[in-house]
């Protein structure tokens, strides 16, 4: 079996319970590996229906494991089939939920068409529900664009509308500008500087721990990939946005290849990995590049 993208689309419990638990028992009855990544309520309500069987499953909170979007594919999907490369396995995964932020949700979108690239010939069917009560008619419609595949309750459909590509391309956009940030230019000479400045915000931002080691250690690894990609310069600028602490760094380079920081790397494998550590360690990630210029902000969330 290649691999299968559909997107369910549900009003209620009931509909999201009859779209989901009997693609989990499917799974398990073919003896097929099985993974549920989904925000807690769902995934409480798919655990109590699935009763003993749920300790067969792969039960993940999509709201902690999925909190940066670009950390699913590599961390959360590719994680779990890349266990199991000879069997078809199968996957739920709901990245997009109410409360998404409209900072989060691009990364969110392009999340979703990056699936289908990632996944490409292998033997993995991810199956992601939509709220439809609760999400915008435009999250409805880009998910038409990114799921080749519709299901409801009224059956499944193929999408007429499936272009990933329009996805992946319209979210590239410019960021927008905070009010306020602080900048400091870098080059090979200064690097040790960007880690202090990254150092100094985390601290007044209330991070401590391995989350300060959070920080220090992507600002390291974007200031590299300056150093190595980016024309051999950059600027790192600093500043905080709802709560949030901001690390952005620019430079000249240009990311041609989507799939960059999303793709499981063997720690042998001699090559840049900066943007997948990137990914694993922040709380989201926003990219806008294009020839000549690329800006990557990773996001911090406030200590709880």
């Amino acid at each position: 079996m290649a691999f299968v993208h559909p997107a369910l689309f549900y009003e209620n419990d009931a509909e999201y319970l009859s779209g989901t638990v009997p693609f989990i028992r499917g799974g398990l009855e073919a003896g097929e590996p099985v993974a549920v990544s989904v925000p807690a309520p769902n995934l409480d309500l798919i655990r109590r229906e699935l009763g003993d069987h749920a300790a067969r499953v792969r039960l993940l909170d999509m709201t902690v494991v999925g909190r940066n979007p670009g950390r699913i594919i590599p961390g959360v999907l590719r994680d779990f089939a890349d266990r199991f490369p000879d069997q078809h396995v199968r996957i739920i995964g709901e990245p997009i939920w109410e409360g998404r932020s409209e900072t989060e949700y691009p990364a969110c979108a392009q999340h979703e068409a990056l699936i289908n690239l990632a996944f490409t010939g292998r033997r993995v069917t991810i199956l992601c529900p939509y709220d439809v009560k609760r999400l915008e008619p435009f999250v409805l419609d880009d998910a038409a664009l990114t799921h080749p595949i519709i299901q409801d309750s009224s059956g499944e459909r193929r999408s007429p509308v499936y272009a990933p590509s329009l996805i992946i391309d319209g979210y590239n956009q410019p960021l927008a500008e905070p009010r306020t940030a602080v900048s400091l230019l870098f080059d090979h000479r200064n690097l040790a500087e960007v880690r202090h400045l990254a150092n100094e915000w985390a601290l007044a931002a209330g991070l401590t721990g391995t989350r300060l080691d959070d920080v220090q250690l992507t600002v390291s690894e974007l200031g590299a990939n300056s150093l190595d990609h980016g024309g051999g310069a950059g600027t790192l600028r600093l500043w905080h946005e709802e709560g949030r602490l901001v690390c952005e760094v620019s430079d000249t380079g240009h990311i041609t290849d989507p799939l960059v920081g999303r793709s499981p790397v063997d720690p042998r494998t001699a090559g840049s990995r900066g943007l997948l550590i990137v990914n694993l360690l922040s709380d989201l990630v926003r990219i806008h590049t294009s020839e000549g210029s690329t800006v990557v902000r990773a996001y911090f969330d406030p200590p709880r």
